[in-house]
């Protein structure tokens, strides 16, 4: 059964956050809000994390994981951004926006798409979300909380408990988030193409 922790959404209570951090140190697997919608996220290192994330979803090879990371500096350890695509990122984050962008060797194999060798990133402007990064020190694997066979993400925590409650270690109560995903943005080829648009703007892109 899932623990269950009600996190004000502006102010996160450390102690509360320094819980769920708990959790994901000890190879958890925790359901949180952000400024897109719910997210699925575990520790970078684990090795079990994103195969449960594989089951509750049902993906296949060709899905994206995304690095949630607390800053560019550490976005910068994952990913190569040239000062174009620099440009582009910084003008819009944090927001609603994942970017796919070729991984560095920080990345785990395991992660990586397996033809392009490339990699999601992400930098949310959600308190709750930045404040579960900067307990952590280090990014998060994350995945957009959709459902197989549903159409929106989860957006409330107790629906979150009540349909994950034996597959996720805990669950964050935040109030409503959105019910989009991010909009995914990918740099990898060279050009830059719109692949997903969710909750944020897509316009500076095109």
């Amino acid at each position: 059964m899932a623990r269950f922790v009600d996190i004000h959404p502006v102010d996160p209570q450390p102690r509360l956050i320094q819980q769920v951090a708990s959790v994901l140190r000890e190879g958890g697997l925790a359901a949180f809000p952000t400024d897109a919608c719910y997210t699925l996220g575990a520790r970078l290192g684990d090795p079990d994390a994103k195969q449960r994330i594989v089951d509750i979803r049902r993906l296949d090879d060709r899905h994206h994981f995304t690095l949630m990371c607390a800053d560019f500096a550490q976005m910068g350890q994952f990913v190569q951004v040239d000062n174009t695509v620099f440009r582009a990122v910084k003008a819009t984050t944090p927001g609603s926006y994942t970017f796919i962008l070729p991984a560095t060797k920080e990345v785990p194999r395991r992660l990586l798409h397996p033809k392009k060798k490339t990699v999601g990133v992400r930098i949310p402007n959600s308190p709750i979300a930045h404040a579960l990064l900067a307990e952590m020190g280090e990014p998060l694997l994350t995945s957009t909380l959709l459902l197989p066979g549903e159409d929106e993400p989860l957006g409330y925590g107790w629906e979150v408990k009540e349909r994950l409650d034996h597959v996720v270690d805990v669950v964050v109560d935040g109030d409503q988030t959105g019910c989009e995903p991010t909009t995914v943005v990918d740099f990898s080829a060279g050009e830059v193409e719109v692949v997903r648009q969710g909750a944020g703007d897509p316009t500076p892109f095109r």
